[in-house]
């Protein structure tokens, strides 16, 4: 999505040579105009029946809204931590994240993804693919369907993506980084 990709590079910070800040328009401060573009954008790529929408908290949630919106389907985060709101039979899965260089267990309660949903699998970014796959984990120890992974940003070059891929999952992202190169970022 060229929006998207002009944006990072207009106000996106790279922090170091993976670590790339897009808190001021995606995820801590939200440009809602090129969010709900953003979402239209999924639904061209996913045309499909889709019954649920999966992110992980935090930085996901306003895309999977967004998204969840355009579907006119709910959306649903995984918790990081359980608390004491949280109650009944759950699933979880444990993620490493790359960015936050620690692992999760996350956590979503079973009752939320009923069997034989169609989810749409929702993050920010795709690095290792690590909280992916862990999403993956939940909708299918509940016995529903992935229909695919879709992400703001993929890092290509950390292969997170291709990994899923082989795996016969159906992946897209609006913004494909094929590498970072003196401290220039290039699409793919």
């Amino acid at each position: 999505m060229k929006e998207l990709e002009d944006r990072i590079l207009k106000d996106g910070i790279l922090l170091d040579k993976d670590i790339i800040k897009i808190g001021s328009f995606l995820n801590q401060q939200v440009d809602t105009e090129l969010l709900i573009k953003m979402a239209k954008e999924v639904k061209k790529e996913f045309p499909e029946e889709i019954t649920k929408v999966l992110t992980i908290e935090a930085s996901g949630i306003a895309f999977a809204c967004a998204i969840g919106i355009e579907y006119k389907v709910p959306f649903i985060f995984a918790k990081k931590n359980k608390t004491s709101n949280v109650s009944g039979d759950v699933v979880s899965a444990k993620v490493f994240s790359y960015t936050h260089q620690a692992e999760n267990n996350i956590i979503v309660p079973k009752d939320y993804i009923k069997e034989n949903e169609k989810v749409l699998i929702v993050d920010d970014f795709l690095a290792n693919g690590k909280a992916l796959e862990g999403l993956i984990s939940i909708v299918e120890q509940c016995n529903a369907t992935v229909v695919g992974c879709v992400v703001q940003v993929e890092k290509e070059y950390q292969n997170g993506g291709n990994t899923l891929r082989n795996k016969g999952y159906k992946v897209k992202a609006l913004a494909s980084i094929k590498e970072i190169e003196n401290e220039k970022i290039i699409f793919n």
